[in-house]
């Protein structure tokens, strides 16, 4: 409903708008009346109406003059004349006073119907507006986090659009062009593909909402920046200085090493710290060490050198996230920098997978020598880490490789199962899951290693006595709580080689002949009445009677309790 003051110097119009006209009908409330322009003022400013009904001439203040007051203090309310025809000139001069409308003396219902229903319709529309525009204000207020990533992506990537640039950077409140220099940190969470696989949806973003929490607290403690997340696992810190750009030589390797470097003693340095490196270095470890304190996340940090304007942003972060990659070779867990990393490049090594150290890797392999295979695999990754100019990539490839030959000895000795035959598969996305390259020798070896171990046991011929000690044990402890690891540990060998080679000798699983030894212990105890059907569950390794008899039926046909019928 719309509320509506009258104001008219003549009662016989008030007392008629007051009595004869279904207001509620029109969806108004008649708030008030007043009989003179003075008085009728105060009671709008104090009502604040939506709608003011006014006559154009009153004595004292007339609506002219009273029209003008109210724009003034009440802008937003609407203002209708009543006028007589004789007011023609002086009418033309009240609807410049911003009035929406006017009515002539006598007032017919009809007219006022129409009129009143037309402003109330301008109000409507103006309710609208001011809603559609609060929403979206809302909406933009929402969306502001998002925008600001998206505009500090752009910063970073080469692609800044300068136009307004300013103007931008004031509506994202975003005082980048109020420092001397600026310094790129990346930090990056290790294993990244574990922890957020290990994780919901909803506690990825929780995750990533807490930890630039922490990064953006540490920076506004110790410095000033601002962080943003480029992808899933990755958050850039771009930080504001005003000192000179970092000296050379000024290198963070890991946590607790000072940094080297003097200021210039003329230009002196403008942080909080005695140089950017302390600050720098302070910054990078709180940041470690609050995120492995709080969120038990190991995070390596690249930094890269400053740069004196937004356009050399990119430059500075393509440091910071080449620095991060080093940890392939230096190790997780760091604070790095690009000055203090010695590149081999300049020592071209001629490694080639196909010959010598590659060679002599599946030489060892195909002899069944584990001993030996160590330590050519020690030996090839030794030629690839001091090779860095090849990059993670090339030694991933290497990796492959050498398990994709694994699976030609495997074939040659007719042991290419199909559960090596996945574990190759897995083994081949896992070589791309390792972030630095001491993880990708220890998984490679062991891979091979398990390959290593069946050539070893076909070219001694020890597989038939291997397969022996397996049933031995398992005939000993059958009844149990026996594992693979239980059964691989008896026999000195490891649990993946111990399934593959029974499967491959026998033609059936360890947990099929496990249960087949039990079956048929269970069946000679059944043949004495004795024996409760419970305590031969037991006693043959099942805690479950249920079970047990589900998979005797299973196995032989018919239930225990029918079992012993038969075989009184």
């Amino acid at each position: 409903m719309k509320t509506l003051i009258i104001v008219d110097d003549e009662p016989s119009v008030l007392n008629g708008l007051r009595t004869y006209v279904d207001w509620a009908a029109l969806g108004i409330t008649l708030a008030g009346t007043a009989d003179d322009g003075d008085t009728g003022l105060e009671l709008i400013a104090e009502l604040k109406p939506d709608i003011v009904l006014t006559d154009v001439q009153m004595p004292a203040m007339d609506g002219i003059t009273m029209a003008a007051a109210i724009h003034a203090r009440l802008p937003a309310t609407k203002i209708v004349f009543i006028s007589g025809h004789n007011d023609a000139e002086y009418l033309k001069s009240a609807l410049q006073m911003h009035a929406v409308d006017y009515i002539f003396k006598p007032i017919s219902r009809k007219e006022l119907a129409a009129v009143m229903g037309k402003v109330c319709a301008v109000l409507e529309a103006e309710d609208r507006e001011r809603r559609l525009v609060n929403e979206m204000q809302v909406k933009l207020s929402q969306s502001m986090p998002l925008l600001r990533e998206r505009f500090l992506l752009s910063v970073i990537s080469d692609s800044l659009d300068v136009t307004h640039l300013q103007a931008k950077l004031d509506f994202l409140g975003l005082p980048l062009t109020s420092a001397g220099g600026y310094i790129l940190m990346v930090i990056v969470i290790d294993d990244v593909t574990q922890v957020m696989n290990s994780r919901s949806e909803r506690d990825k973003q929780l995750l990533s909402y807490t930890v630039l929490n922490i990064i953006q607290e540490l920076i506004d403690k110790q410095m000033r920046g601002v962080t943003f997340e480029k992808v899933a696992g990755e958050y850039v810190g771009l930080l504001l200085t005003q000192s000179t750009p970092l000296e050379a030589d000024a290198g963070i390797e890991t946590a607790g090493e000072e940094l080297s470097g003097e200021p210039d003693a003329e230009e002196g340095w403008n942080l909080p710290g005695e140089s950017p490196e302390d600050d720098l270095l302070t910054l990078a470890e709180s940041i470690r060490s609050n995120l492995r304190q709080w969120l038990k996340l190991s995070v390596t940090i690249g930094v890269g050198e400053q740069v004196d304007s937004l356009a050399d942003i990119p430059a500075s972060y393509r440091q910071a996230r080449d620095a991060v990659d080093q940890k392939w070779y230096l190790g997780k867990n760091r604070i790095l920098t690009m000055d203090n990393i010695e590149s081999a490049s300049a020592e071209h090594l001629g490694y080639r997978l196909e010959t010598e150290p590659g060679e002599r890797v599946l030489a060892a392999l195909k002899m069944g020598d584990p001993v030996r295979l160590s330590q050519e695999l020690g030996a090839s990754f030794t030629l690839l880490e001091r090779s860095r100019e090849r990059g993670a990539r090339y030694a991933q490839n290497v990796s492959q490789h050498l398990i994709l030959q694994s699976s030609q000895v495997l074939l040659e000795l007719n042991g290419m199962t199909p559960e090596f035959e996945r574990r190759e598969a897995e083994a081949w996305k896992q070589v791309l899951l390792q972030e630095t390259i001491m993880e990708l020798l220890q998984f490679t070896e062991s891979y091979l290693l398990e390959v290593c171990a069946f050539v070893q046991a076909k070219r001694s011929s020890k597989a038939s006595e291997v397969i022996e000690k397996i049933r031995s044990l398992i005939e000993a402890r059958y009844e149990q709580n026996l594992t693979v690891a239980d059964i691989a540990e008896g026999v000195y060998l490891s649990p993946t080689y111990v399934r593959l080679l029974f499967k491959q000798e026998t033609g059936e699983t360890l947990f099929e002949y496990l249960t087949r030894v039990r079956i048929e212990k269970a069946k000679s105890m059944l043949r004495d009445p004795q024996n409760k059907l419970y305590e031969i569950c037991y006693a043959v390794g099942y805690s479950d009677p249920s079970h047990f008899s589900k998979l005797f039926k299973k196995i032989t046909g018919s239930t225990p309790s029918v079992y012993r019928e038969l075989h009184k």
